[in-house]
């Protein structure tokens, strides 16, 4: 029997080119409890929408819940892996503020990563704002500490240029823990932009590299598509638990904010930004980056081509 090749090292071996591997679908899962099955279409990728109905209800319960109805945790993480969750923690603002992702959700992932047999698993994210205040403003810095998860700190030794074969970018700086790991989870918050009006999943990529990343914003529809075709995460988990649906992406104040308690799981990132597109009553048809993700092949935002399910709790 071959010895299975992992993503990391696969991208040890074709470091140079810059290659990241990505990986298969999902197939059918079971249901569990109040999970609300809206489609069961074979051999497509899953979207999952997971809404916390019940006053009080656990975020951390809601986490886990969505995975199980997506097969369990071990359909994305196995054993002895090196996992590397992206959240988005680039301000230095307190959780329930809406610029940050909700810890109580990276505070989920994290223990399912380490309950299936994840050899470590590493929180990466290069912050705007200094990455000490973020990580301790934000609560992720507290979650690093009591789920023993690796917190790294962005810093320019982290940073390798790479080819991103793109559109429009070519060679950039990336983050290096991000194309080294065997899965990635993408773990955005969502939120309302100046320039791309939202920050899905597929935005949340200018976080995983360095350099001038102000230029970025110049094609930023197609910038952040190179890169999220570049990234290609295992999973990407929306946390819409919290929106910010004004004066984004940065806010400041809880009037900006709306309560959605929402999470949004799928192995396809337009489809994931395409449904969390609704929560601000927008059409995902109208969004720069979706368009083009959905003619790059990036994925789909037509949801119906996907097995989707409802976890409610």
């Amino acid at each position: 029997m071959k010895k299975r090749i992992t993503r990391r090292t696969a991208i040890k071996r074709l470091f140079q080119f810059s290659g990241v591997m990505a990986f298969s679908a999902l197939s059918d899962w079971p249901l569990r409890g109040r999970e609300q099955v809206w489609a069961q279409i074979p051999d497509t990728g899953f979207i999952v929408e997971g809404i916390g109905q019940t006053e009080g209800y656990s975020v951390k319960v809601l986490t886990k819940r969505i995975f199980d109805a997506a097969g369990g945790i071990t359909r994305f993480v196995s054993r002895g892996d090196v996992v590397v969750i992206k959240p988005n923690v680039s301000w230095a603002r307190r959780p329930e503020l809406a610029a940050t992702t909700n810890p109580e959700v990276l505070e989920a992932v994290i223990e399912l990563c380490h309950e299936c047999g994840a050899k470590k698993v590493r929180i990466a994210d290069n912050t705007i704002h200094d990455a000490r205040r973020c990580f301790a403003i934000t609560g992720v810095g507290s979650v690093a500490k009591k789920t023993d998860a690796e917190l790294v700190y962005p810093r320019s030794s982290l940073m390798k240029k790479m080819k991103i074969h793109g559109h429009r970018l070519d060679i950039w700086p990336v983050f290096v823990p991000l194309v080294e790991a065997d899965k990635v989870i993408n773990l955005p918050i969502a939120k309302n932009h100046g320039l791309s009006t939202l920050t899905l999943g597929i935005k949340n990529w200018i976080g995983g590299v360095g350099g001038r990343r102000y230029a970025l914003h110049q094609d930023i529809h197609q910038t952040i598509v190179d890169l999220a075709q570049f990234f290609k995460p295992t999973v990407t988990l929306i946390d819409a638990t919290r929106i910010m649906v004004a004066n984004g992406p940065s806010g400041g104040s809880l009037s900006d904010v709306a309560v959605k308690n929402t999470l949004i799981l799928s192995d396809d990132q337009v489809a994931a930004d395409a449904m969390a597109a609704s929560l601000f009553s927008v059409n995902p048809k109208n969004l720069g980056f979706i368009k083009l993700g959905v003619k790059g092949g990036l994925g789909t935002a037509d949801l119906v081509k996907l097995n989707r399910k409802k976890v409610v709790i």
